[in-house]
């Protein structure tokens, strides 16, 4: 499970997801990618189950980079305990990611079989996606 092997602070405030990505928001590596359509949080098991689709639709063929890393933690209170008392334990790690961010790239295979293994993969992420290419890619 993805997770920092260190952190500053164990608990941290959920914060506000406005607006578009600015950063993270164009294929760097690859020639193809996904790109989220709305805001979330994405934690590391739904990283990783994408990762895994993504890499077995592939066969080991090509590389693939994923741009995201969840290293927010989040927080939850036992179930029936009363208001106050305090913030509840850190329960695991997330990702905020905004509309516009680039999750996973791709590069090495023909665009069909990029196209359905990011859909794949896209499909085991709880967000609305879209397949990109690279401006400048020829077959």
């Amino acid at each position: 499970m993805l997770q920092p092997k260190k952190t500053k602070f164990r608990r941290q405030q959920k914060g506000r997801m406005k607006g578009i990505a600015h950063r993270g928001h164009e294929l760097s590596f690859g020639s193809f990618g996904i790109k989220t359509m709305e805001e979330c949080w994405l934690t590391g098991q739904q990283i990783e189950a994408a990762r895994q689709a993504v890499v077995r639709y592939m066969k080991r063929e090509g590389q693939i980079w994923i741009r995201v890393f969840p290293d927010k933690p989040f927080t939850k209170k036992p179930a029936e305990v009363r208001m106050g008392k305090g913030k509840g334990a850190p329960e695991g790690f997330v990702c905020p990611v905004t509309p516009g961010r680039i999750l996973i790239e791709a590069e090495g295979v023909p665009i069909t079989v990029a196209k359905e293994a990011l859909r794949l993969g896209a499909q085991k992420l709880p967000v609305t996606t879209k397949f990109v290419v690279r401006r400048d890619y020829t077959e």
